[in-house]
């Protein structure tokens, strides 16, 4: 996940079931003869350049069908999708969540589409996932943001300092999930040096587990109870599974990134970011070029 140029617009062109066309024009074949000479020289522009090309001759030469531009969202897809979001079944997908990866699921049939007219498909034989993945690989070959001034890179770090923060983690033993009666028998079990074989083989050792993972793995009401307890103290606490039984061995605070000590990392994650939001607005131009149908 996790995890931003590009042909303007480009039909299909048809494929090899298809009869031969009749011979282009001479004036067209020049136009992309030159504008290929021109993509060598100057990829991103001239890549716009001969997408529009292409467009225009398929255009003429090769008419769409009325639904070749027609994208649907079928009711069964964002099903499929909702139920797929996670394999543990812990959580259903939120209504933006679930909005996401449809709309990353409309890039990825943009790109198939694009890839295809392109040619990108020719002798491979795979999935649309891996077509729509190669024109990805072109687009973002054929994007190289300028350098960040050091002033517009503090205020990039600025706003996304947390993800160079060092969290704040803590160490813990997790019990086995069970009813609450179970999980407060064998707490008392524990406390009097009787642990039971079985519960001591099961427990895990969750080692500098990051503290904003734990609500979302466990539940608000067991990260809170877990960052109350005394370290080293068993307690039976109830999460989204159940109840365990829990022991607090460390907890180690946040440290806060410095700039300077991050700097080169910054560099390479905001080119890393920029190139993907550039990469994501060529998708968006591509998009303009088809009518996304959602049913009801």
């Amino acid at each position: 996940m996790d995890h931003d140029g590009v042909p303007l617009g480009i039909a299909s062109q048809g494929d090899a079931s298809k009869p031969p066309m009749r011979a282009r024009p001479a004036g067209l074949g020049h136009a992309l003869r030159a504008a290929g000479h021109a993509l060598r020289r100057e990829p991103l522009v001239h890549f716009l350049l001969l997408g529009g090309l292409i467009f225009g001759a398929d255009a003429v030469l090769h008419p769409p069908d009325r639904n070749e531009r027609v994208i649907t969202v079928t009711r069964a897809m964002r099903q499929a999708m909702s139920e797929n979001f996670d394999e543990d079944r812990e959580r259903h997908a939120t209504g933006a969540e679930l909005d996401a990866m449809v709309e990353n699921w409309v890039a990825s049939e943009i790109l198939y589409r694009e890839g295809k007219a392109l040619g990108v498909d020719r002798g491979d034989d795979t999935i649309r996932d891996r077509i729509a993945f190669k024109l990805q690989l072109l687009i973002f070959s054929q994007i190289d943001p300028p350098p960040a001034t050091e002033a517009g890179l503090r205020e990039w770090f600025a706003a996304n300092h947390d993800r160079f923060d060092e969290p704040e983690r803590v160490s813990f033993y997790l019990g086995p999930p069970t009813d609450e009666t179970t999980a407060r028998r064998q707490l008392a079990e524990v406390l009097n040096g009787r642990e039971p074989t079985d519960l001591q083989r099961k427990t895990r050792a969750m080692v500098g587990r990051p503290v904003s993972s734990l609500a979302p793995s466990f539940g608000a009401g067991f990260r809170d109870g877990l960052l109350a307890l005394p370290r080293e103290q068993w307690a039976a606490l109830q999460s989204a599974e159940g109840w365990h039984l829990v022991r607090l061995d460390s907890r180690r605070p946040a440290v806060l990134a410095r700039f300077e000590d991050v700097q080169d990392e910054a560099v390479r994650t905001w080119k890393t970011d920029e190139t993907r939001k550039r990469a994501w607005e060529a998708v968006k131009r591509l998009r303009a070029n088809y009518t996304v149908r959602y049913e009801p």
